[in-house]
Protein backbone atom coordinates (compact mmCIF):
# COMPACT_ATOMS: atom_id res chain seq x y z
CA UNK A 1 0.00 0.00 0.00
CA UNK A 2 1.59 3.68 -0.97
CA UNK A 3 1.66 5.77 2.14
CA UNK A 4 2.95 8.86 0.42
CA UNK A 5 1.78 11.69 1.86
CA UNK A 6 -0.56 13.84 -0.64
CA UNK A 7 2.04 16.53 -2.18
CA UNK A 8 1.66 20.28 -0.46
CA UNK A 9 1.13 23.10 -3.61
CA UNK A 10 3.52 25.69 -2.44
CA UNK A 11 2.27 29.19 -1.68
CA UNK A 12 3.51 32.76 -2.10
CA UNK A 13 1.63 35.64 -0.65
CA UNK A 14 1.94 39.30 -1.43
CA UNK A 15 -0.17 41.93 0.11
CA UNK A 16 1.49 45.53 1.53
CA UNK A 17 -1.03 44.73 4.69
CA UNK A 18 0.81 42.64 7.35
CA UNK A 19 -2.44 41.41 9.21
CA UNK A 20 -3.88 40.58 5.40
CA UNK A 21 -0.69 38.40 4.82
CA UNK A 22 -1.58 36.76 8.30
CA UNK A 23 -4.70 35.82 7.67
CA UNK A 24 -4.38 34.36 4.28
CA UNK A 25 -1.78 32.63 6.02
CA UNK A 26 -4.04 31.33 8.90
CA UNK A 27 -6.55 30.13 6.96
CA UNK A 28 -4.63 28.20 4.04
CA UNK A 29 -2.62 26.94 7.28
CA UNK A 30 -5.80 25.39 9.05
CA UNK A 31 -6.04 22.94 5.91
CA UNK A 32 -3.77 20.14 5.07
CA UNK A 33 -2.02 20.43 1.27
CA UNK A 34 -0.54 24.19 1.52
CA UNK A 35 2.79 25.05 2.66
CA UNK A 36 3.56 28.91 2.61
CA UNK A 37 7.00 29.41 1.47
CA UNK A 38 7.26 33.11 0.88
CA UNK A 39 5.43 36.29 1.88
CA UNK A 40 6.15 39.78 0.50
CA UNK A 41 4.73 43.55 0.77
CA UNK A 42 5.49 44.69 -2.11
CA UNK A 43 5.49 43.57 -5.93
CA UNK A 44 9.38 43.60 -6.70
CA UNK A 45 9.72 41.19 -3.55
CA UNK A 46 6.93 39.18 -4.33
CA UNK A 47 8.86 38.75 -8.17
CA UNK A 48 12.30 37.87 -6.11
CA UNK A 49 10.89 35.52 -3.82
CA UNK A 50 8.76 34.19 -6.56
CA UNK A 51 11.92 33.39 -8.72
CA UNK A 52 13.68 31.91 -5.75
CA UNK A 53 10.86 29.77 -4.36
CA UNK A 54 8.95 28.85 -7.62
CA UNK A 55 5.37 28.70 -5.73
CA UNK A 56 2.59 26.01 -7.29
CA UNK A 57 0.31 29.22 -6.51
CA UNK A 58 0.61 32.83 -5.86
CA UNK A 59 -1.72 34.59 -3.72
CA UNK A 60 -1.20 38.26 -5.06
CA UNK A 61 -3.33 41.66 -4.01
CA UNK A 62 -3.55 44.09 -7.10
CA UNK A 63 -3.21 47.32 -5.55
CA UNK A 64 0.57 46.29 -4.46
CA UNK A 65 3.46 49.36 -4.25
CA UNK A 66 6.27 48.94 -6.65
CA UNK A 67 4.65 46.85 -9.11
CA UNK A 68 1.02 46.21 -9.13
CA UNK A 69 -0.79 42.45 -9.24
CA UNK A 70 -1.14 43.25 -12.98
CA UNK A 71 2.24 43.66 -13.42
CA UNK A 72 3.86 41.17 -11.15
CA UNK A 73 0.87 38.58 -12.98
CA UNK A 74 2.51 39.15 -15.82
CA UNK A 75 6.15 38.68 -15.01
CA UNK A 76 5.87 35.73 -13.05
CA UNK A 77 3.60 34.07 -15.82
CA UNK A 78 6.57 35.11 -18.23
CA UNK A 79 9.43 33.72 -15.78
CA UNK A 80 6.80 31.02 -14.62
CA UNK A 81 4.61 29.90 -16.45
CA UNK A 82 3.21 26.27 -14.41
CA UNK A 83 2.56 29.20 -11.10
CA UNK A 84 -1.11 30.15 -10.93
CA UNK A 85 -2.24 33.11 -10.35
CA UNK A 86 -4.74 34.16 -7.51
CA UNK A 87 -6.18 38.16 -7.27
CA UNK A 88 -6.79 38.71 -3.86
CA UNK A 89 -8.28 42.13 -3.65
CA UNK A 90 -10.76 44.42 -2.83
CA UNK A 91 -11.46 45.41 -6.24
CA UNK A 92 -14.82 44.53 -7.66
CA UNK A 93 -14.25 46.82 -11.42
CA UNK A 94 -14.42 45.06 -14.59
CA UNK A 95 -11.60 46.29 -16.19
CA UNK A 96 -9.09 45.21 -13.03
CA UNK A 97 -10.79 41.62 -13.79
CA UNK A 98 -10.36 41.46 -17.65
CA UNK A 99 -7.02 42.78 -17.28
CA UNK A 100 -5.40 40.26 -14.46
CA UNK A 101 -7.45 37.57 -16.87
CA UNK A 102 -5.80 38.18 -20.52
CA UNK A 103 -1.80 38.64 -17.71
CA UNK A 104 -2.97 35.30 -17.28
CA UNK A 105 -4.59 34.98 -13.59
CA UNK A 106 -6.88 32.14 -13.20
CA UNK A 107 -8.87 32.95 -9.63
CA UNK A 108 -10.22 36.45 -8.55
CA UNK A 109 -11.39 36.72 -4.73
CA UNK A 110 -12.93 39.74 -3.37
CA UNK A 111 -11.40 40.56 0.17
CA UNK A 112 -14.69 41.50 1.54
CA UNK A 113 -15.70 37.38 0.71
CA UNK A 114 -15.82 34.83 3.16
CA UNK A 115 -12.50 32.95 4.04
CA UNK A 116 -13.72 29.95 2.40
CA UNK A 117 -14.12 31.42 -1.25
CA UNK A 118 -9.94 32.17 -0.45
CA UNK A 119 -9.75 28.07 0.48
CA UNK A 120 -11.98 27.27 -2.40
CA UNK A 121 -10.12 29.05 -4.68
CA UNK A 122 -6.68 27.86 -3.50
CA UNK A 123 -7.63 24.21 -3.95
CA UNK A 124 -9.19 24.82 -7.64
CA UNK A 125 -5.90 26.53 -8.81
CA UNK A 126 -4.26 23.85 -6.97
CA UNK A 127 -5.81 21.47 -9.42
CA UNK A 128 -5.34 23.72 -12.40
CA UNK A 129 -9.11 24.60 -12.39
CA UNK A 130 -10.41 28.56 -12.11
CA UNK A 131 -12.22 29.94 -9.69
CA UNK A 132 -13.80 33.12 -9.20
CA UNK A 133 -15.60 34.91 -6.52
CA UNK A 134 -19.39 34.63 -7.02
CA UNK A 135 -19.64 38.03 -6.77
CA UNK A 136 -17.81 38.76 -9.95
Amino acid sequence: MDRTPPLKSKILIADDHHAIRQGVRGLLEAHPGYDIVAEASDGRAALRLALENKPDIAILDYSLPLMNGLELTRSIKHELPRTEILIYTMHDRESVLVDVLRAGARGYVLKSDSGAHLVAAASALAKHKPYFSGAI
